[in-house]
């Protein structure tokens, strides 16, 4: 066994799981599987980093084969020989030292863990048990797409406290005071045609925007 072993220990130190076939007790050939990472995968991983974010790969490959995998990619921390059951208990421990935890997936097995994390990110091509369990759902198969909504989400309360701040403001004089009345109102009452006026000023900040985020552009 010895020369079959030193095989098996190379094909999975090249991200291959190993199968090995015997004859009359003796083994006769050895067939790898591997999942390929999907083409994007190591640009989406390097601009999560760039966004500060700690990538953890949690799988049930055996420890070497799931380093080599992350090696390839660029994944900062590796959490193998995790059972299919045991990816939410996983969630939960990362949670339990204090941080927000996004998890993205798209197997049946993925449904428990997507449902644990603070935020559950389901690629769009998985299956409808995954999808349902997560907040969010990706459509198509690009990792690029977990970095575009971070990116998105990020730059929407930006662009929302630049908009809100001029109507506000407005809307906080005019609860003082309201022109048509004699006097300063109480309790901020108005008259109804005035609250008409108002209403653009309080909904301009919803529509102004929307039209600045449609020049966003993931980087």
């Amino acid at each position: 066994m010895g020369p079959v072993r030193d095989k098996i220990n190379a094909l999975a130190s090249k991200g291959r799981t190993v199968a090995v076939a015997s004859f009359d007790g003796k083994p006769a050939a050895l067939i790898a599987f591997a999942d390929e990472a999907k083409k994007d995968a190591k640009q989406a991983l390097d601009r999560l980093r760039a966004l500060d974010i700690e990538t953890v790969m949690i799988t049930g490959d055996n420890e070497q084969t799931a380093k080599a995998v992350a090696e390839e990619v660029g994944v900062e921390r590796v959490l193998a020989n995790v059972r299919p059951e045991g990816k939410a208990d996983e969630v939960s421990k990362l949670q339990s030292q204090g941080d927000s935890v996004a998890m993205v997936g798209d197997g049946v097995n993925d449904a428990p863990a997507l449902a644990q994390a603070d935020l559950g990110i389901a690629i769009g091509a998985g299956t409808d048990v995954a999808i349902e369990s997560a907040g969010m759902a990706l459509s198509g198969e690009r990792l690029g797409a977990v970095a575009d909504a971070i990116e998105l989400s990020r730059a929407t309360p930006a662009s929302s406290s630049r908009t809100c701040s001029g109507p506000l403001r407005t809307t906080r004089s005019v609860s003082r005071w309201q022109p048509g009345c004699s006097t300063p109102s109480p309790a901020g009452l108005c008259r109804p045609w005035w609250r008409r006026q108002r209403w653009p000023c309080r909904a301009s900040p919803l529509w102004r925007t929307a039209l600045r985020l449609q020049r966003f552009h993931p980087k």
